[in-house]
């Protein structure tokens, strides 16, 4: 462990024994330096680590803060972490079978929970899919926005900001399933309409099993094209003429 990992460590562990609570502000620089037994230098390093994190919060001309440390903003980092994985075909499939264990479950819990309005809403989104089925950017835009509002109503926020974090690279492997497969969009509307007939009938069991076929259709799609090698790691999103432009991800 380097001296700047120590000095973390001794911060997070005046975090976790409450000594500096959420929202609490931390001592001046030198002050903190000295009670922890650290030069300046290595104090400062730590909290820029913190910070970035999202442990620590520096505001300028105020102090360092000990933010919320709610789940959803400590976990705002994962996705970031996630679109680094480049070409890790390792990596993707392991994401994929985590998305596997979770999205179902999620899906179930959704059913039991959704309102009329979020009903509506994820409605509003497949319609927004069958729109844009010609058009690969849009369609892939509008069906991470349809999972966004599936898990939303399970109105537990942590399992929607780990879910979307996790999804970034997957959604990347869908646009490039819908540049090679002229039926992609076509299977892809399919799984997404049972998906919603499930969760308009608020059965749990039937909306569990009609993602977890989605997302098994997905990865195998991706297990079958990383076998290719024809899934690269920057792939961009296509226009129906042909042109391209830099893609991006979402959750």
């Amino acid at each position: 462990m380097s001296l700047t990992d120590k000095a973390i460590a001794q911060i997070r562990e005046l975090i976790r024994t409450g000594v500096l609570p959420p929202g609490s502000k931390l001592p001046p620089e030198p002050e903190l330096a000295a009670q922890l037994g650290l030069s300046r230098n290595l104090a400062r390093e730590a909290v820029k680590a913190l910070s970035v994190a999202r442990i620590l919060e520096i505001r300028r001309g105020d102090g360092t803060y000990v933010t919320s440390l709610q789940p959803t903003l400590l976990l705002e980092g994962l996705g970031g972490a996630v679109e680094l994985l480049q070409g890790d075909s390792g990596a993707l499939r392991d994401l994929m079978e985590v998305r596997r264990l979770l999205e179902p479950a999620a899906t179930a819990l959704a059913a039991t929970r959704i309102t009329d309005e979020q009903l509506a809403e994820v409605k509003r989104r497949l319609d927004a899919m069958r729109e844009a089925r010609d058009d690969v950017e849009q369609l892939n835009t509008h069906d991470a926005a349809f999972h966004r509002a599936v898990v939303s109503a399970t109105g537990n926020d942590t399992l929607l900001t780990l879910l979307e974090a996790i999804s970034g690279r997957t959604l990347r492997a869908r646009i490039w399933r819908g540049l090679i497969d002229a039926d992609a969009a076509d299977r892809t509307l399919a799984e997404h309409e049972a998906i919603y007939r499930a969760l308009s009938r608020r059965d749990a069991s039937l909306s569990e099993a009609a993602a977890l076929m989605h997302v098994s259709s997905t990865e195998q799609g991706l297990q079958e094209h990383l076998r290719a090698g024809s899934l690269p790691p920057d792939a961009p999103f296509r226009n129906p003429d042909g042109s391209s432009h830099p893609g991006e991800t979402a959750g």
